[in-house]
């Protein structure tokens, strides 16, 4: 079976992509063809890059980093929840996308952006962070805005049409997810 992980992109106090990633996680276990579930950056308690190896070379000399590479390795492909600061992803996104190179290569990943501007910019550079990780990036996102999708009082309350753009982007990832697997078999050996 297909796996796919919905990580959530922020650890910030208050944030609201773990109400995102639940939201898209209620979505996605609607279907068949995947199992998904909730990867949590606040539980995987990276600390900023801190492994002297680039980690191309797969050489980790920390155990959080081993952790975190197991994490990302067992899956097909990722849903990123993103917030956009400041024009772009989260520094803890950033950081541990950075931190393991190989367990992300020849998979799929989609985006649930959220924020003033549906969190388009943020998404626009991950796609860029995916090219370089050798990440095939599905073109069908979700553009949460704080102003039409969150309640006043910051509830996540996502507009009908953004549950059909979910159901668009999971068909398009679970579907490149599955394909790309048969890419990471026929790798060869270093």
């Amino acid at each position: 079976m297909t796996r796919i992980a919905i990580i959530v992109g922020s650890t910030r106090p208050g944030r609201k992509a773990r109400d995102v990633a639940e939201w898209i996680h209620s979505i996605a276990i609607r279907r068949t063809d995947a199992e998904f579930s909730i990867v949590d950056l606040l539980d995987a308690a990276l600390p900023l890059l801190d492994e002297p190896i680039p980690p191309a070379a797969a050489q980790y000399r920390h155990d959080h980093t081993r952790r975190w590479a197991t994490t990302v390795d067992q899956f097909d492909g990722y849903v990123f929840v993103t917030p956009e600061y400041n024009h772009s992803t989260s520094a803890a996104l950033k950081n541990a996308l950075d931190f393991v190179y190989a367990e992300w290569t020849n998979k799929a990943a989609g985006f649930v952006g959220y924020g003033v501007s549906g969190g388009t910019r943020a998404v626009e550079h991950l796609r860029l962070v995916m090219a370089e990780l050798q990440v095939a990036d599905v073109r069908g996102q979700v553009a949460l805005s704080l102003w039409d999708d969150f309640s006043e009082s910051g509830v996540v309350t996502p507009r009908p049409q953004q549950a059909e753009a979910a159901a668009a982007m999971l068909g398009q990832l679970v579907a490149w997810s599955t394909a790309l697997r048969s890419v990471r078999v026929h790798q060869p050996v270093p």
